[in-house]
């Protein structure tokens, strides 16, 4: 989801709930305690270097129970946010508070609940690591080891 479909998604709303992957919903006191930009500069295994750029919003549960975040103010959070960074229409990711480390999260909307989604990991570069796109059909006892493989001690590859 972009900032632009959060916020057209929040201007239809009353009130604002996200959903874990696991059905939990975050409590309804969450307060939104960051919006930024983060810019990943790396270089995958395959020696390529890449690019990455994500708004994160940091929800944050305090133990201000009387206080709920309301859309227009999401809204205007993020807009100001746009306007004082000059950031363009990227995607989201979230970031909670899980009960021993931070989680993040991709984020969907389903008409009334922003969905939380997990993240996965993946290699960038499998077609120079020789990683088949799909698990190779073999019947047991006809699997051979494959000898020329481009992952080996002196290959480069990872």
């Amino acid at each position: 989801m972009k900032l632009s479909e959060i916020k057209q998604a929040l201007s239809s709303l009353e009130t604002i709930a996200f959903k874990l992957p696991n059905g939990e919903l975050v409590q309804s006191h969450f307060h939104v305690t960051e919006v930024g930009k983060v810019t990943k500069h790396f270089i995958d295994c395959g020696g390529t270097i890449r690019n990455e750029e994500v708004v994160n919003f940091q929800l944050w549960e305090a133990n201000d129970y009387d206080h709920r975040l309301h859309p227009e103010k999401l809204i205007h959070i993020i807009e100001l946010f746009e306007s004082k960074l000059g950031i363009p229409d990227l995607e989201i990711e979230v970031e909670y508070q899980m009960s021993d480390t931070i989680g993040k999260f991709d984020l969907d909307f389903d008409g009334k609940i922003f969905l939380l989604t997990s993240k996965l990991t993946n290699c960038m570069a499998k077609d120079k690591c020789g990683i088949p796109n799909e698990k190779p059909k073999v019947k047991i006892g006809e699997w051979k080891p494959n000898q020329t493989s481009c992952c080996t001690p002196d290959s480069g590859c990872c």
